[in-house]
């Protein structure tokens, strides 16, 4: 699907993000064909040389976007992002707290400029008495009760993936859509703000649901209760693991049948999940060493084609080579700035069975600024000027 014909095609969007949360916000959008501008310091946004965990934030977040390096403290520099703000349909930040207001960039500044503005706002806190804390992924998950559910008794762990701030990303766009929308009908703008401690909350509102429904709070996910009587990993015997759940009575009879168990098959005592349940310090046992007989890729042959749920415990450098991203368009080809390519996921949708794929390269610092001061309608003698006061640069 090319940009010309995705569904914000027309839309133009300023971005002033950095990290995660701000970022995949503005990746969502451009992904979706908005015309998205990023706006980073003369020297580049500080997430394109983070190392280590933090060395693929900016290859993810950063596709189907313009760079735009300038000094936005310079009055020059200013005048620029209200030029673009006149002319634009979105605004992005995730600064902390007054620093926008700080340079003059509020909300209420920029819908002086521009009513129909759509302002949003990526932060840590939504209005109230922690709105003024600076906060972080990590910072949300602990305090959030994530951590808790995740690791095991005592060991509060973070989630596997910057998760909160990537669901702060997919809040932040869903509030951008609908802002967009309610605009057609009041002509006017407002502000919308994404939080990454209500983001957590709301990933914790089915175990709130569930002490206000039992009475009793729910133990780390590592030592939960299983609702089922198979819901467990597995070794196989090439020594991988497999994750395997059966959760209807119809799929237990299934399972019974494909792996020889016909004496559980035949069990009253098991014909319920329920009582399955009671029974899984006999079952699991008896699984583990069935299992053991196979390897996983035999393994998960029988599993598939008995249609049961079941999952390989794989590794993120596994999904490169995962056949079915490869051949439904689910990985994408990046480019590196600093050169290469590799494969990184699509967008997690589609539409009309259309896969949204790459339509600007992720940018060099700077690569866009001419041809977007061009657009604003400054003569090459303009921006030379900009290049000598060092308000901008360019690649």
């Amino acid at each position: 699907m090319n940009a010309s014909n995705k569904p914000l095609t027309g839309i133009k969007v300023i971005e002033m993000t950095h990290m995660v949360m701000g970022p995949a916000v503005g990746a969502i959008l451009g992904d979706l064909g908005a015309e998205v501008i990023k706006i980073e310091p003369i020297s580049g946004d500080k997430t394109r040389v983070l190392k280590k965990s933090g060395s693929g934030y900016f290859l993810t977040y950063n596709r189907n976007k313009r760079s735009l390096a300038m000094d936005i403290k310079k009055e020059e520099g200013k005048k620029i992002i209200r030029s673009l703000i006149r002319k634009s349909d979105v605004f992005i930040e995730n600064f902390r707290p007054g620093a926008m207001d700080n340079l003059g960039f509020s909300y209420e500044e920029f819908s002086k400029l521009n009513p129909e503005l759509i302002y949003c706002s990526a932060k840590g806190f939504l209005k109230g008495p922690y709105e003024h804390r600076t906060a972080l992924d990590e910072v949300a998950q602990m305090m959030g009760g994530l951590a808790y559910m995740t690791g095991p008794p005592g060991r509060p762990l973070r989630a596997g993936s910057s998760v909160i701030d990537i669901m702060g990303g997919m809040f932040g766009a869903i509030a951008i859509l609908a802002a967009l929308q309610e605009r057609q009908s009041t002509k006017n703008g407002q502000k919308v703000t994404s939080a990454l401690y209500e983001n957590v909350v709301y990933l914790m509102g089915q175990h709130m649901a569930q002490t206000a429904t039992t009475g009793s709070p729910p133990p780390p996910m590592s030592v939960r209760v299983a609702a089922w009587a198979v819901y467990d990993i597995f070794d196989t015997k090439d020594e991988e693991q497999i994750f395997i759940g059966v959760v209807s009575d119809t799929q237990w009879k299934l399972f019974c049948e494909s792996f020889g168990l016909d004496d559980y098959a035949n069990s009253e005592s098991m014909n319920l999940n329920k009582d399955r349940v009671e029974q899984r310090d006999v079952i699991i046992p008896r699984l583990q060493e069935l299992f053991k007989r196979f390897t996983k890729d035999d393994l998960m042959k029988k599993l598939d084609n008995t249609g049961l749920p079941f999952a390989p415990i794989s590794k993120p450098d596994d999904l490169f080579d995962d056949i079915h991203l490869n051949e439904s368009g689910g990985l994408l080809d990046i480019e590196i700035p600093t050169g290469g390519t590799t494969k990184l996921p699509a967008m997690p949708i589609n539409m009309d069975g259309r896969r949204f794929d790459v339509h600007t390269p992720v940018p060099q610092v700077g690569e866009h600024s001419i041809q977007i001061l061009e657009e604003l309608g400054m003569d090459e003698e303009e921006i030379n000027n900009l290049f000598d006061q060092e308000v901008i640069s360019r690649d």
